[in-house]
């Protein structure tokens, strides 16, 4: 059986844009598209408005939706996973709320810092049950991890024996919006990027064999002068050197220098957003509500192939007519040879019908494999937390994390971890 199960398919918009995207490959129209969330009325929303989408399309696939993970699983080629364990409320308020009782802010924690750490706890365990079910009744399937914490999930799922990788869509946008926003041409460009997700680097970029890089960098310093949206991300290239993928509200807490209660200036300075994704959260459950309706019972809805790397993945692998992406793999071999061999990192891959094929990059520029390693730190404590259920290895992870090593005392680290798994009792297991 053809089949493409998604889990977390209750995220309606992204299920539309992949499996819509899906739904437009000549190479896939007698696949099944297997629906599955644990919230039943978000997984009818789904499959109503990817009917209607088939319809529109005129589309021969199959959506069907599951109430039972495991036969959603049953028999699947490919399982795209876009899930969030404990929702926005109460998990992601208490990964933000409690952090300010120390003086600890953040931005989006849902990669790295202490709000990383515990979304990578809570949701571990989920993982592993999906790897459990996969061995059992698709052990063949690879594996599309959409979900953050992604590098951290996808080393997961490869120590369980899944063959994934883990997707970002910040590889294949990063150069156009970095040249759209200097008001600089994009035709016959060319770029390399390579890295660890969300701080991956551009490495080279050129137009028609010209370096830009030069250019770029005289337009973003010009830039600096009055605020705009990227300012984290300009003045890490001016430091370090390199443009990095992810965007400036997502770095500003990677790092330990534009965050600080020391210097509540550099806020304002670095047009930094403090609770940008609680903010996000609140706005896309109030669109929602107002969107709901035209999406879902829209008989006319239509869908253009969007950037994701999904579709494009699986019609490689079906059809062997190879493709390159920006993928999340394990660090075999080095591929990049000063980061460690037991990290994920984002390198361009072919794909093809042999599946994720990595490439070789080599030595990072030091200063890039260093800030790279500092967040390879926090990810490798976490997992050794999750795998032996050991407290102190949170600790450890915290102790390591930058921005927070930056703001708090070991004594106040340790005691916001407790406070975090006090308060997320509910989704963590029993740590000694």
């Amino acid at each position: 059986m053809n089949k493409i199960t998604f889990l977390g398919a209750g995220s309606t918009v992204f299920a539309k844009n992949v499996l819509g995207d899906c739904m437009t490959v000549e190479a896939l129209q007698d696949f099944e598209f297997a629906l599955y969330d644990i919230d039943h009325e978000r997984l009818e929303d789904s499959e109503r408005m990817l009917t209607n989408l088939k319809e529109s399309l005129q589309s021969t696939v199959n959506v069907v939706a599951y109430h039972d993970r495991k036969e959603a699983l049953r028999g699947a080629k490919y399982v795209i996973n876009a899930i969030q364990v404990g929702g926005y409320d109460p998990c992601t308020i208490t990964d933000f709320e409690v952090p300010k009782k120390y003086g600890l802010r953040q931005t989006i924690a849902d990669t790295l810092g202490i709000g990383g750490i515990f979304r990578n706890l809570r949701t571990i365990p989920v993982m592993q049950d999906f790897a459990k079910d996969m061995k059992e009744v698709c052990p063949d399937a690879w594996f599309l991890n959409y979900t953050n914490p992604m590098a951290v999930l996808t080393n997961i799922m490869l120590k369980e024996g899944i063959k994934t990788v883990g997707l970002c869509h910040s590889v294949q946008v990063c150069a156009d919006h970095l040249l759209d926003s200097l008001d600089m041409p994009k035709d016959n460009i060319q770029w390399k990027i390579a890295g660890i997700n969300h701080m991956a680097w551009l490495l080279e970029i050129t137009q028609d064999g010209k370096d830009l890089y030069p250019e770029i960098k005289r337009r973003a310093k010009a830039r600096q002068q009055d605020k705009h949206d990227d300012m984290v991300r300009f003045e890490l290239m001016d430091t370090f050197g390199y443009y990095v993928t992810e965007s400036s509200e997502h770095n500003a807490e990677y790092h330990p220098y534009f965050i600080k209660k020391q210097y509540p200036e550099l806020i304002e300075k670095y047009n930094i957003p403090l609770d940008e994704y609680p903010r996000r959260c609140v706005n896309q459950i109030e669109g929602w509500k107002q969107m709901r309706e035209d999406l879902i019972h829209d008989k006319n809805l239509t869908h253009k192939r969007s950037h994701e790397y999904g579709s494009y993945i699986i019609e490689a692998m079906e059809t062997n007519k190879p493709i390159k992406i920006g993928g999340n793999v394990l660090n075999t071999g080095r591929l990049i040879s000063n980061l460690p061999e037991n990290a994920v990192v984002e390198v361009p891959c072919l794909v093809d019908a042999s599946g994720v094929n990595p490439t070789y990059i080599g030595d990072l520029p030091e200063q890039c494999a260093a800030l790279n390693r500092t967040n390879i730190n926090t990810q490798l404590l976490t997992i050794e937390a999750a795998l032996t259920k050991d407290k102190q290895k949170i600790y450890q992870a915290a102790l390591l994390d930058p921005h927070t090593a930056a703001e708090l005392s070991i004594d106040d680290t340790i005691q916001l971890c407790d406070d975090l798994i006090d308060a997320h009792r509910d989704w963590l297991p029993e740590y000694k």
